[in-house]
């Protein structure tokens, strides 16, 4: 991928490039200076379209740049005591140089004063890494870069600016994705800088956030588990440092042991996203967790690596790993299902399984789209063998869409009203039979309403119709 060496804001598209036109003619009209800096023009420097736009304002204070932004823009002050204004119609931050105390722990223990007077060269030094500290003046398409980000854009290096980068600890797990994004070799002085860091008082929601970009947005997530290796913070992952040296059988994992073949698995999936973020934080979750098993159950049995029932505690890890990094029981969840139920797809296959098979495997992983989606990755990351088919996944998908259960289980047939209509009084055994008659419906005993309403009937002693 090329590196432009004079950026333009094309790539942000007619209508976010005219609102970032506007916040700059309005600036300059009051004596100020807008540039576009971090990963726009980054990503403008790489002909890629950035979602969104951050602005840094020279030569106006705070307030007087609130009041020429709120004459003609909607403006959102949650970020105002960091010196940041979020235009509410537009993927547009705005903001001014700031000088920053460390004076506690995580990301809140900072002094912040707001310098619109600092030097751009301070400025930047601010900044994470050299390749988010580019400035680009929209208006004339001046570039100011004092700490050569864009030679280490094009050399693919990932380097950070200055001493204050080690007052924030997210910083490396921000190394950790852009690493994996932009296929970048970390500088030997970034690694050991962030070795000397640690993850004390980050907030888990931002931690979660950089993992979040690392499975969703692209590239070779495997170098990203890589930078976490070769600075120390893997651990802080445990369930992922144990991975590191868990041997598998060489028939079936040539590649080598759980950690290198979680690796691969990434790559497989990273090669594959849908572009639908939420979609694909689910399945890259469950193939980064697939095999968190395997180190609390590799046996050698008869001179093989063998691993039974890692799916099983695999997905109590899962649920643990998960738990230190977000809220959300429905994600965690989900994703649990996917860990336990990978293995699936290639036993029914073989099995020949039937369609009741097929329907429960539906019920127990959600939705079995994603469940082959984690089992193709697993499958085929596993070089040298062939990468280019996964025929348990084509089997079960096609079996999946002719049963309309591949995005999610068969609703059930019979319901608590229709007990009611035969004559049941609601009570604690209506749990009971309701499961029954769905466990009916999955073995394909009934298909339609009147069929299922007979079937309960039948299995109440009462009359249907």
């Amino acid at each position: 991928m090329a590196v432009s060496r004079h950026p333009d804001i094309a790539g942000l598209g007619p209508a976010l490039g005219a609102a970032v036109r506007g916040v700059c003619e309005r600036v300059l009209a009051a004596g100020g200076r807008a540039w576009l800096v971090g990963g726009t023009v980054r990503d403008c420097a790489l002909g890629l379209a950035p979602g969104d736009a951050d602005l840094e304002v020279f030569g106006l204070e705070p307030d007087r740049l609130r009041a020429v932004l709120e004459a003609d823009f909607a403006l959102d002050l949650v970020g105002r005591s960091f010196g940041i204004l979020k235009l509410k119609d537009w993927p547009l931050d705005v903001g001014v140089p700031r000088r920053e105390s460390k004076i506690g722990l995580g990301h809140r223990g900072f002094e912040i004063h707001a310098d619109p007077h600092l030097p751009l060269p301070v400025a930047a030094a601010r900044r994470d890494f050299t390749i988010n500290a580019v400035y680009l003046d929209p208006l004339t398409g001046e570039v100011a870069d004092p700490w050569r980000g864009l030679d280490d854009l094009e050399a693919r290096r990932l380097r950070h600016t200055s001493d204050a980068f080690a007052e924030d600890p997210l910083r490396v797990l921000r190394g950790m994705q852009l690493v994996s994004r932009y296929e970048l070799t970390p500088d030997p002085a970034t690694l050991m800088a962030c070795r000397r860091m640690t993850s004390e008082g980050l907030a888990r929601e931002r931690i979660f956030g950089e993992w979040e970009k690392l499975l969703t947005l692209g590239g070779r997530p495997s170098l990203g588990l890589d930078f976490l290796q070769e600075t120390g913070w893997i651990s802080h992952y445990p369930e992922l440092a144990a991975l590191r040296g868990c041997p598998q059988d060489p028939r079936w994992h040539p590649e080598g042991d759980v950690w290198t073949h979680t690796r691969h698995s990434l790559d497989v999936f990273a090669g594959e996203l849908t572009g639908d973020r939420g979609e694909d934080l689910v399945v890259g979750l469950a193939v980064l967790c697939h095999d968190l098993g395997k180190p609390g159950t590799t046996r050698l049995t008869d001179g093989h690596f063998r691993a039974y029932g890692h799916e099983g505690l695999g997905g109590e890890l899962t649920r643990n790993f998960l738990g230190r990094m977000t809220e959300s029981s429905v994600l965690i969840g989900q994703v649990v299902a996917l860990v336990h139920e990978h293995m699936r797809p290639s036993s029914l296959h073989q099995a020949g399984a039937s369609d009741a098979a097929v329907r429960r495997l539906a019920v127990r992983a959600g939705r079995i789209d994603r469940l082959v989606r984690v089992a193709r990755a697993d499958a085929l990351g596993r070089p040298p063998l062939p990468a280019d088919a996964y025929p348990a996944g084509d089997w079960l998908l096609a079996a999946a869409r002719r049963l309309e259960v591949e995005t999610g289980p068969p609703a059930p047939v019979v319901l608590g009203r229709h007990l009611i209509a035969l004559g049941l009084e609601p009570g604690p055994e209506f749990g009971e039979l309701l499961d029954r008659c769905y466990e009916a419906q999955l073995a394909g005993r009934f298909t339609s309403e009147a069929e299922g309403i007979a079937f309960a009937a039948r299995l109440t002693g009462r009359r249907s119709g």
